[in-house]
């Protein structure tokens, strides 16, 4: 076995550790924060790097010992990227949207005003429905 063999599974390890620190941060987040949009935000961001680390350290593994680059695992890397985001952004707004009140220790409120003076064509459309 060669040292850069034996340095690129060092680094695929650490990147795999990396990732298990971060998925175990975003499950202690997600018990101590106080309101759904910090947890929302604790799951996507930290779940979706922790994932990503872990993805990318086994890709490099695979592709170190064996040879191989697994598509499953590129596809993997790439819908998490894409999906995780959007969908921790997609459940703050419908959870602002439908009024869950925020933590008592929050600063302020910068969705508010917007959605105050919101366009007349968006308040048409709410009628109609």
């Amino acid at each position: 076995m060669s040292l850069s063999v034996t340095i690129s599974e060092g680094i695929a390890a650490i990147l795999i550790l990396i990732g298990t620190i971060f998925s175990f941060l975003s499950a202690i987040g997600l018990i101590r924060l106080p309101d759904v949009y910090t947890r929302s935000h604790a799951t996507s961001k930290s779940t979706t790097l922790g994932v990503l680390c872990t993805l990318v350290g086994t890709l490099i593994y695979f592709l170190i010992t064996d040879q191989y680059i697994s598509i499953r695992l590129l596809l993997g890397i790439f819908f998490v990227f894409l999906t995780a985001p959007v969908a921790g952004h997609m459940i703050c707004r419908s959870a602002y949207r439908s009024n869950v009140k925020l933590a008592e220790i929050s600063v302020q409120d910068e969705l508010k005003a917007y959605l105050a003076q919101e366009s007349p064509h968006t308040k048409s459309i709410k009628s109609d429905s």
